[in-house]
């Protein structure tokens, strides 16, 4: 065989592989949509990281702890605080009962943002952008600039502060999108930061035809202080690690799964530890989820509590802003807690 032969079949494949690279690009549920038998080979994970890699992985159903807001402002206060402090340390997880949003708010973020997915591809490509800090951003996997394997996940992410600025930018198609957004956004701050960062996070994860060679989202952290997470209540797929085994989160209905953020593990210095999780996807059923992460604002610098930090217990991360995750995200594969591994200090001290 010539040299010659052999380049121009290596050339060939190459400009193939490309082709389809950059039809990976538009998205997992364009691709279904266009007929789907096998997995393509961009989302085949390597063998040791597939799911239900042995027997045990998934096999179990956990309960969050349950945390049941309204305790907060009785008697019950104390009790519920060392519960909930309990909580984020043992699992980094919990799930939020009696938080005071109205189902109605709940129903139709879910409704609006599974009509966006249903729009047609022309529709949802006018808001694809590479840019991770444009405040509406409609793509696939989770960093597709940089993931060497593709994720079988599209998503909305819109982000919310402030408002009155962001709000021009985002689709206007459903017509129900904007102001059940809006709705949402107010409602879920007031559980957390009034003053902070909210991002919003819709994620569609299609139907699979092989389940076991993928994940929706691979083993990550979140990177803000708490995410409240609306899971699909009729379809499993979020998994944590927990003592050392993937188990799939059983939801209560009308509750928030809530998670401790990478934000959260710097802030308290590692006495709550953000917790790796990842998303299963189905083989007959698509899924979706609504994300709310929320945090400080965007240009304030995230450091170590000083009232945490002592002799007995020594500084353990490096401050970081939001400008220093955008960054670190635009020209890194995001994998477990690589950005927060990135940020710990090698050797106590002051940064």
């Amino acid at each position: 065989m010539s040299p010659a032969f052999v380049l121009e079949v290596q050339t060939n494949r190459e400009e193939e592989e490309l082709v389809e690279s950059h039809e990976y690009h538009d998205g997992v549920k364009h691709l279904c949509e266009r007929g789907l038998a096998k997995v393509p080979r961009k989302y085949i994970l390597p063998a040791l990281e597939r799911p239900f890699m042995s027997k045990k992985d998934g096999a179990t159903n956990l309960k969050l702890p349950v945390i049941d807001l309204a305790k907060l402002q009785g008697p019950d206060r104390v009790h519920t605080l060392k519960s909930l402090s309990k909580a984020c340390e043992e699992y980094g997880f919990f799930q939020l009962i009696n938080h005071g949003i109205a189902s109605e708010s709940i129903l139709n973020m879910f409704q609006a943002a599974r009509k966006f997915f249903e729009l047609p591809f022309e529709e949802r490509s006018k808001y694809m952008s590479k840019d991770q800090s444009a405040p509406v951003r409609y793509g696939t996997s989770f960093n597709q600039n940089k993931d060497s394997v593709f994720c079988w996940r599209d998503f909305l992410k819109l982000s919310c502060h402030p408002l009155s600025d962001v709000l021009p930018n985002w689709p206007s198609s459903p017509a129900e999108l904007r102001q059940a957004v809006v709705n949402y956004s107010k409602e879920t701050k007031i559980l957390e930061f009034e003053d902070g960062s909210q991002l919003i996070v819709a994620n569609f994860y299609p139907s699979c035809p092989e389940p076991d060679l993928t994940l929706g989202m691979p083993p990550h952290s979140d990177y803000g202080f708490l995410t409240l997470l609306l899971p699909d209540e009729e379809v499993k797929g979020l998994q944590i690690q927990h003592e050392g085994r993937w188990v799939t989160v059983e939801p209560i209905p009308n509750s928030f799964v809530v998670n401790v953020g990478d934000h959260l593990e710097i802030f308290s210095n590692g006495r709550y530890s953000s917790v790796l999780h990842r998303v299963l996807v189905n083989p007959i059923k698509s899924r979706m989820s609504i994300a709310s992460l929320h945090s400080l604002p965007f240009n304030s610098m995230i450091r170590p509590s000083p009232k945490l930090i002592s002799d007995a217990n020594p500084r353990r991360y490096m401050d970081t802003d939001f400008a220093s995750f955008i960054g670190y995200m635009a020209s890194h594969e995001h994998k477990n807690k690589n950005f927060l591994e990135s940020r710990r200090l090698t050797q106590q001290g002051d940064a």
